[in-house]
């Protein structure tokens, strides 16, 4: 265990340094200059070269290529992700303020789509060619099929529509408002957790049909275990190996693929930011936000191996 443990650290360094790389080289090819459309923009004409000279040094990018890629790379070492173009603000604190308010809304769509995947996933796959196994299949197919920003639209309509009422728009905290707090984060999840569900009952339906016309499951049935103890001790465990990898990365995406659905319920959160600092060519902002993804993505990976090596002890011994 030891030795898979250092072997899949070694893994997420190097792809963490490969990003680190391919984002640093592919932001500096792109045409335009950053500090010049920041002054141009924000004094709507042209600036004074020696201004721009200044703003140039005072930002780094005077220096030549190698020197600015070395400084980044000993910057994430140091856990240093510079500063904002536009705020003048470290990235670190840009995106901490923003990130807590995506990771709740993430956190809560992940468990309400386990909660609602796994009973419907086995209840299908248990019942199957039944009523009940062709009315779950219809539901999942439906969460799949609607975008979730139109439901949160919905949903929104709906509240104002029965209740006269929707979630606050402005930021509640929970010692002060917990209502307002949970409302604010329940909704959003809902609907982000209601897609996450329906991919994953299908995936969990598709995996346990698949196990249970295995010959050890066969046998186990022929040595007079229990049906019941057939599903959960032998059954369940290796089927849901497919589907913990799906919950792993579409947990990681959700932080950075909940753009729509901030706009609509209007968190302030991860995913606009990263809008923001594209439209205003924040390099800096854009660099570190790709990097706080990918070390999302690689320690989500991380676990989703560690989990496969729980339920599975093959993976160890491979």
């Amino acid at each position: 265990m030891f030795m898979f443990l250092i072997r899949r650290s070694a893994l997420l360094a190097a792809t963490l340094f490969a990003v680190a790389t391919i984002i640093f080289f592919a932001l500096r090819v792109l045409p335009g200059d950053p500090i010049e459309f920041k002054y141009t923009h924000e004094s709507g004409g042209r600036i004074e070269q020696e201004v721009l000279d200044r703003e140039r040094a005072r930002f780094g990018f005077d220096k030549p290529l190698h020197e600015q890629y070395v400084n980044w790379i000993v910057g994430l070492t140091k856990f240093e992700l510079g500063i904002s173009l536009w705020s003048e603000k470290p990235v670190s604190e840009e995106i901490s303020g923003r990130f807590g308010n995506t990771l709740r809304v993430a956190l809560a769509a992940l468990v309400i789509g386990v909660i609602i995947a796994l009973p419907l996933g086995i209840i299908s796959a248990l019942a199957r060619g039944t009523w009940l196994d062709q009315f779950i299949r219809v539901l999942t197919v439906t969460g799949l099929s609607v975008p979730s920003f139109w439901l949160g639209m919905i949903v929104l309509l709906s509240l104002l529509a029965m209740f006269g009422w929707i979630p606050s728009i402005e930021k509640a905290s929970f010692s002060d408002k917990p209502g307002e707090f949970l409302a604010q984060i329940f909704f959003p999840a809902l609907v982000v957790g209601w897609r996450m569900s329906s991919v994953n009952a299908r995936l969990l339906r598709s995996s346990l049909l698949e196990v249970l016309g295995d010959d050890y499951i066969r046998t186990a049935r022929s040595k007079g275990v229990s049906p019941r103890g057939v599903v959960w001790r032998h059954a369940l465990p290796n089927a849901l190996l497919p589907t913990v990898t799906v919950i792993g990365l579409e947990f990681a995406g959700l932080l950075g693929g909940l753009v729509v659905t901030e706009q609509v319920f209007n968190i302030n959160g991860i995913g606009r930011l990263l809008i923001q600092a594209v439209s205003l060519s924040d390099l800096s902002l854009i660099q570190g936000l790709v990097m706080m993804f990918a070390l999302v993505y690689v320690l989500t990976n991380f676990a989703v191996d560690l989990i496969y090596a729980w339920l599975d002890p093959r993976v160890r011994v491979r």
